[in-house]
């Protein structure tokens, strides 16, 4: 094995990094991986050269490379060598946790390529914070409730974390999601860590998994894998998080690779998301109110608690919710923008106030420094609201609070600014990045100009090893019937992919009165790696899922059919409806490109080697048929029979 930091060829002081580089490059795909049964693919060395100029020239290039070319063992050596060239880690962020988990599995791209190459591979996950237990929050819950998963999780939180005499010596990573497979989606939103929770403040801070976890990627040497929320939070607050003293989320990197890059921009306006939770604002100004401070302020927090009460009342009078999305659709009256603007104005005044407060050495200057950003964030929150058209908006509620979330509609000057102006290799990966080879939409909605670009297909014979059916939908229940029909006839084997955990649910009703000679699984019973590896071990059976798309991997014949249950278009939500609102032709430029997109994706799960065969069912209304079809078979890689 190649120890870690070393190159896995010489450059001695006369060479050219780039040159020694492509040398080794042309001799793993023209003869290492060859001699190791790995297929010559034209392709896969096509896009290895397109990405040394991008790193040669520490340009952003989408390469968009269908399924089967290899486009992960590309990235990956490029990212690895110049990663040991620069001394510093690269960064590979997907589109969510289920992808970090394909990468890093057991056979998994990154392990065969240590094998292949004797390389040792010094790779790290940086997971979201969700992806966490909270100690601060299980621990009251395990002392009262009965549920036997949570209980289970308690009794497996090491000693030293409730022993506050253990030196940090003892201290070993825990607390990631993957550790508890039993528990549910459901069940982990009660212990796992959530945006209400005040870390700077909480006493389990240095013995978290979260911040253990933290402290051991970034010490990575080769690779640190995130999901795209997780990098674009790292943007959005590395500079905020060096003013209050702390390391940023991620360290500096070699290079960035975005394998499913074409799910960014969603992301990017997730991270740059304003939260103004109910309870956090009470507490922040009842906290105030408890310092010595001056009655001139007294009286504004007063005024801005009772304003405050009043707005979220009116926000939660005028929500609706939208069906395949857990955003609440607000109807923005002229009284809630009325309170919001007296909302602004007061809580302007406040900070004023607090600076009086400050100079008067009543407070503890940690104290003035909490109050301050919050206000100060509450405030520029209200101001996008407040702004024509420059805010998309929504309420999100639980059992214990109310949420509204503002998020800017465009982000591209943003990531213009504070991502593609690094002056490191930026590579987009994915089969769909591209409408007809024309990078040009993806490019702008992110904020680059200057982009390379390569587009390379697939090198499976699909009318070969694929059919397509498609199928017009009369009834819910008959359809649910002839979907239950198809996957007794292939034996299990499937992958049923729904619109939304909603359409999910309806068939989970009626199937289970159905008697199955397979296993049935669902996603969000279990942590999703576990949920995939029972798929593929525990044959056969039937994985029904709202979110796998995209990423999921799973070769042979566990998987023979996917069935894809409607057509998938995005939610009537606010975050689509500003984008609908800001075209000409909705139906053209939003919905039906996101469904076609969606669909290439889903197509893309059934083939994944030369070995591999299988069907694939498609069912859409009979009106979605007369909009859709000839849209729809435009992208497909064989023709398609309808049944």
């Amino acid at each position: 094995m190649i120890r870690n930091n070393s190159l896995p060829f010489t450059v001695t002081k006369v060479d050219n990094f780039f040159d020694r580089l492509g040398d080794y490059v042309g001799d793993v795909f023209y003869d290492i991986l060859p001699e190791k049964g790995y297929e010559l693919r034209d392709e896969q060395i096509y896009m290895a050269f397109q990405l040394e100029q991008a790193f040669k020239n520490k340009r952003t290039i989408f390469a968009e490379a269908g399924v089967g070319t290899g486009k992960t063992f590309v990235y990956l050596l490029y990212a690895i060598c110049y990663a040991r060239y620069r001394g510093k880690p690269a960064i590979i962020s997907c589109a969510d946790e289920t992808l970090i988990e394909q990468l890093v599995k057991k056979g998994g791209d990154i392990e065969k390529l240590e094998e292949a190459l004797g390389l040792n591979i010094d790779v790290r996950l940086a997971k979201a914070r969700e992806q966490y237990v909270c100690i601060k929050k299980l621990d009251p819950i395990a002392n009262r409730t009965d549920d036997k998963s949570i209980l289970q999780v308690h009794d497996q939180i090491p000693d030293f974390v409730f022993d506050t005499s253990a030196s940090m010596k003892s201290f070993e990573r825990y607390g990631d999601r993957k550790e508890y497979p039993w528990v549910s989606n459901a069940t982990w939103e009660k212990i796992a860590w959530d945006p209400l929770q005040q870390c700077s403040t909480c006493e389990w801070r240095h013995r978290s998994g979260q911040t253990l976890n933290r402290d051991y990627y970034r010490h990575a040497t080769d690779i640190i894998i995130c999901s795209h929320d997780f990098y674009m939070e790292h943007v959005w607050t590395k500079e905020s998080r060096k003013r209050e003293g702390q390391l940023p989320l991620l360290p500096e990197s070699s290079s960035v690779v975005f394998d499913e890059g074409h799910l960014l921009e969603f992301a990017a306006q997730k991270g740059l998301t304003y939260r103004f939770n109910f309870e956090a604002l009470n507490k922040v100004l009842t906290g105030y109110m408890g310092q010595d401070v001056r009655e001139e302020s007294l009286l504004l927090i007063e005024d801005i608690l009772l304003l405050h009460e009043e707005w979220f009342d009116l926000l939660s009078d005028n929500a609706s919710a939208v069906e395949g999305s857990n955003r609440i659709e607000i109807s923005l009256t002229e009284n809630i923008i009325d309170i919001a603007q007296r909302l602004h104005d007061n809580v302007q005044q406040l900070l004023e106030e607090l600076v009086f407060d400050a100079e008067l050495f009543t407070i503890e200057d940690y104290h003035v420094k909490i109050i301050e950003e919050y206000l100060e964030f509450f405030s520029y929150g209200l101001s996008i609201l407040l702004k024509d058209d420059e805010g998309i908006f929504w309420l999100e509620e639980n059992d214990m609070t109310s949420t509204l979330v503002i998020m800017p509609r465009l982000v591209e000057d943003v990531l213009k600014k504070e991502v593609f102006s690094q002056g490191i290799p930026f590579v987009f990966s994915s089969a769909t990045l591209s409408r007809g080879k024309d990078f040009t939409y993806l490019a702008s909605s992110l904020g680059i100009n200057r982009y390379d670009s390569c587009s390379v297909a697939s090198p499976f014979d699909y009318e070969q090893k694929m059919k397509i059916n498609g199928h017009i939908e009369s009834s819910l229940q008959e359809k649910w019937e002839n979907i239950g029909n198809q996957l007794v006839d292939n034996n299990g084997k499937a992958l049923v992919l729904f619109s939304s955990i909603e359409e999910m649910n309806l068939f989970r009703q009626w199937a289970i009165d159905q008697e199955w000679p397979f296993t049935m699984l669902y996603e969000g019973d279990q942590e999703i790696s576990k949920t995939v590896k029972d798929f593929q071990n525990d044959q056969p059976a039937v994985l029904c899922s709202y979110n796998l798309w995209e990423g999921l991997d799973i070769p042979g014949e566990a998987l023979t059919k996917v069935i894809i249950s409607s057509l998938p278009f995005p939610p009537k939500d606010p975050v689509f409806q500003a984008k609908r609102k800001h075209t000409e032709h909705p139906e053209q430029e939003v919905d039906a490109p996101y469904m076609v997109l969606r669909i290439r994706q889903g197509i893309g799960r059934l083939i994944r080697t030369n070995e591999d065969f299988g069907t694939i069912d498609i069912w859409m209304t009979e009106k979605e048929s007369e909009m859709y079809q000839k849209t729809i078979e435009s992208v497909l890689p064989v023709e398609m029979e309808w049944k």
